[in-house]
């Protein structure tokens, strides 16, 4: 499965600035465990994560149920972009 894409398609719906959304899959020590990070300008990382972190975990919640289909654990951090 894509988890890349998978979540790129989520947060696209989510951003206002569709061009600046980056979804990366960086190299984890655990191999059942996929580090996912998302990247989005200030504005729209705040959208993401959203008040207390809610629309965060909502979108980590969602992507998990993928995760627990191929037996894998999803950690996904989000950043912004310096500006």
């Amino acid at each position: 499965m894509d988890y890349v894409k998978t979540l790129h398609d989520i947060a696209c719906e989510l951003v206002n600035d569709k061009n600046k959304l980056e979804v990366r899959q960086m190299p984890s020590l655990d191999e059942d465990t996929i580090v996912l990070y998302v990247y989005a300008s200030h504005d729209d990382i705040a959208k993401l994560i959203g008040r207390k972190g809610m629309m965060a975990n909502s979108i980590r919640q969602l992507m998990s149920v993928s995760g627990r289909l191929h037996e894998k654990k999803l950690d996904i951090k989000f950043e912004s972009y310096g500006e």
